[in-house]
């Protein structure tokens, strides 16, 4: 079997199963990514990259049509050359939404394409308004609504699709959501795995299990991910709790939502909205997984935060690694934890209730050391790789030989 992968940063979620089909005799693989990808991995890599930026007179709700078009036909292009070299694939694994995705089948018509869907943008009712507190102007519906069109030609497109969650494929039509998968991309359970006596530098610090930890993890300080309410119920935290070591491992930047004037995150604005001492508060910017999962292990609460939005792989992570999550009310994260049962969950946006919780697991951790046990059977009985690959293969195969696939694999 020949499989063309499409990521704008490869391997993204295709890390695990791109791994996982490294050793299969009978298969060969690619990879189609913008040329700006640092990222190293060992399949051949077909680089390509748009010619030009959108117009800055084009009308603000067709910005990122254009600028999907854009990536399309420059996707289209190297996939030119890549065809004459090598032919055709029989299967496409696409991560749908940016556009690159929008020509396969006009180069590769007889190839099957398996889309995998990871958000569809709701004019109402959706993430934007959760964050804003209000409902949308007549402006924002029309931007928003013309956000899903690369989205709407991938489905158009596609053999198969494939979401990750069954919250995320419930944001898309009904029309469309017979014939998406649920299949997450996995958990490697046996690194993100509890273990005693680990210590990790913070700072001039050495942090272990003994010490009071909370953690927090996104790819940015943002609204999204509930960085403002995190960094409030710090501040009011650290002057209840004098031994407690804050750790955040993030980029000071937004990567959801509307961008900042200053082009970076909430951090500075909120280190001066609030008083915290310094000494116990970390950022640690971006780091390796290695050192997320100890981080996980010494950990006496880690706090995730989400609007309903895409659920981020670090909540999973720290479950698979017997962490005790407090996490938001919300649909994503209800999805995985039950309040009381493997984790714990606050109102979004009730700090007052946020720091209640967190004093009582501070003061009370025994309580709820089973929490952090049933964390971990969560993932492992239901997230594990090893369980979850063949079955992600399964479908490959399926769509790849014009089979249906289960809807639930």
């Amino acid at each position: 079997m020949k499989i063309l992968f499409s990521h704008n940063n490869f391997p993204g979620q295709y890390r695990r199963l791109s791994g996982y089909i490294e050793g299969m005799k009978d298969v060969q693989a690619a990879a189609i990514t913008l040329e700006t990808n640092q990222n190293k991995f060992a399949l051949p890599r077909v680089p390509f990259k748009p010619h030009r930026e959108p117009r800055k007179d084009v009308h603000p709700a067709v910005v990122g049509i254009e600028r999907s078009v854009l990536m399309g036909q420059s996707a289209y292009k190297a996939l030119l050359d890549m065809k004459k070299k090598n032919g055709a694939p029989d299967i496409i694994l696409a991560h749908s939404g940016w556009g690159a995705g929008m020509f396969f089948k006009d180069v590769f018509p007889d190839a099957k394409l398996l889309n995998y869907y990871e958000w569809y943008y709701h004019c109402h009712g959706g993430d934007g308004e959760f964050i804003e507190r209000k409902r949308y102007d007549a402006n924002a519906e029309i931007r928003i609504r013309m956000k899903n069109t690369p989205i709407l030609h991938d489905l158009a497109a596609q053999d198969w699709g494939q979401s990750p969650t069954l919250f995320q494929k419930s944001r898309f039509p009904r029309m469309f959501q017979n014939h998406i998968s649920v299949l997450h991309d996995g958990v490697d359970t046996e690194f993100f795995s509890p273990k005693k006596g680990v210590g990790v530098k913070v700072g001039d610090k050495v942090l272990t299990a003994n010490d009071e930890v909370i953690t927090y993890v996104a790819r940015g300080m943002e609204a999204y991910r509930g960085f403002p309410q995190f960094m409030e119920a710090v501040s009011k935290l650290q002057k209840v709790r004098p031994r407690l070591q804050v750790v955040i491992l993030g980029a000071d930047r937004i990567a959801y939502g509307s961008q900042l004037p200053s082009g970076k995150g909430l951090k500075e604005p909120m280190l001066e909205k609030h008083d915290f001492d310094h000494d116990r508060l970390h950022f640690m910017g971006l780091q390796p997984l290695d050192v997320l999962r100890d981080l996980f292990r010494i950990t006496s609460a880690h706090i995730y935060l989400t609007a309903p939005f895409v659920l981020s792989w670090s909540m999973l992570e720290a479950m698979s690694t017997g962490v005790l999550v407090v996490g938001s009310d919300t649909e994503p994260v209800r999805e995985l934890i039950k309040d009381g049962e493997n984790g714990l969950l606050v109102d979004f946006w009730n700090t007052e209730a946020l720091v209640d919780r967190m004093v009582s697991v501070l003061e009370n951790p025994a309580e709820y050391e089973h929490l952090k046990l049933s964390a971990r059977n969560r993932i492992v009985n239901h997230y594990a790789k090893d369980d979850l690959l063949p079955k992600y293969w399964q479908m490959i195969t399926d769509v790849a030989e014009g089979r249906q696939p289960s809807l639930n694999p």
